[in-house]
Formats: C-alpha cells, sequence, structure tokens
C-alpha cells in the first residue's frame, strides 16, 4: 500500500534551497485572535509574502517553548520585512489552543501557530520524524515566487537563535531588491555587500576593504 503522502506529493524527494514549494495548507490557531483558522501559500504568493516556517518538535515540550518565545520577540522585525511566519508542529491547532492558555513563555506569541496533523507538509521540507510522529527542529524561508531560498534544521536537543533568523530574512530580502549582489558571511543592513565579477575572483578582500 503507498503512503498517504505519496498519493499528493509522488515519489518527491524533499525540497531543496532554489526549489520552488509546492502548494500546501494547513488548519491553524491564531494566537492573536484567540480563533482558528487556513494558512494557504497560494494566498500568500498572492499577497507578495514571504513565508517563515519554523517547524517544532511538539506542544508541551520543553526546548520549544524558549525557541517560541524568542521568535515572538523578533516577529514585528520579520512582520516589517514582508515575512508571514508560521509555528508548525504535528500538534493538532486544539493542543496549540491549550498550550498557549497554559504556557507563560508563549504570552507574547501572536503570530499563527499551524497543525500539520497528518506529518504532510513536514515530510515535504524532510523534517519529519517517522519513528516519533514529530518533527526536527526545520527553519525555512519561502521567497514571494515560492521558492526555498533558506533552510536549517536542527536536532532534538538544540534549540536556535531567532536573531540570526532576523539577520537572514534581512539579507534575503536586500538581495531579492538588489540580484547583482550578494551578502558576505555577518552582514547586517548597512554593511558592504559583493557584487560578483571577474575582478573580484581572489580579491574578496580587496572587495571588502577599500
Amino acid at each position: 500500500m503507498s503512503d498517504y503522502r505519496d498519493d499528493i506529493y509522488g515519489d518527491l524527494p524533499p525540497i531543496g534551497v532554489g526549489q520552488n514549494v509546492p502548494e500546501f495548507k494547513m488548519e491553524t490557531y491564531e494566537p492573536a485572535s484567540g480563533s482558528f483558522g487556513e494558512i494557504d501559500l497560494a494566498d500568500l504568493k498572492k499577497d507578495g509574502k514571504w513565508t517563515i516556517l519554523v517547524f517544532y518538535p511538539a506542544d508541551f515540550t520543553f526546548v520549544c517553548p524558549t525557541e517560541l518565545a524568542d521568535l515572538a520577540a523578533q516577529d514585528a522585525k520579520l512582520t516589517e520585512l514582508g515575512a508571514k511566519v508560521i509555528s508548525v508542529s504535528t500538534d493538532t491547532k486544539f493542543s496549540h489552543l491549550a498550550w498557549c492558555q497554559t504556557e507563560k513563555l508563549l504570552a507574547d506569541v501572536k503570530y499563527t501557530m499551524a497543525a500539520d496533523t497528518t506529518g504532510l507538509v513536514s515530510s515535504l521540507f524532510g523534517v519529519y520524524d517517522e519513528e516519533t510522529g514529530l518533527t526536527l527542529r526545520g527553519t525555512f524561508v519561502i521567497n514571494p515566487e515560492g521558492k526555498l531560498v533558506s533552510s536549517q534544521v536542527n536536532f532534538y536537543n538544540v534549540g536556535r537563535n531567532m536573531e540570526e533568523l532576523v539577520r537572514i530574512m534581512e539579507a534575503n530580502a536586500h538581495c531579492a531588491a538588489n540580484p547583482d549582489e550578494a551578502c558576505p558571511a555577518k552582514w547586517a543592513p548597512g554593511a558592504k555587500t559583493l557584487t560578483p565579477s571577474e575582478d573580484m575572483v581572489g580579491n574578496v578582500y580587496e572587495a571588502l576593504n577599500n
């Protein structure tokens, strides 16, 4: 018997950076309004939004609320950059609601919390753990055209720094607006970028320091 995930996406391997992301939908809990809803990648693309997916293993666990609180602290900056922030686990939308009501670390969470109860979207991004039914700590940035431009995956026991997610989003937004430029290591807004050319080969030090 074929896996139900194969019935929808066929035998596609997990999406890689630089590839177009297939359309997907998920049920959601919206902490800002206290209501349930749905997220649709097609709608986000129509609205010209960047999409940031932050997968985490499960509600009512230990490292996860620290990450989601850190993400909440950066949510306004990411939103200003034109991004829609979505946290994702395989829990139900009802579990998301209950967790937000009980865990004080989530008091400032206003972004969308998606419920990937079938593991379908998690599988699409290669973070679904078949043995546990949970997702690894995956962070993915999708541009407004639907292309995956950034991917980071951690194991269960190592939390992420969401300030770095802001930096990655800032760099991607800059490169989208300035397609001839590239951002070097540790680039932040206002710092020098690189404009690759034959003259720069072997002379990156000079390009950054002149």
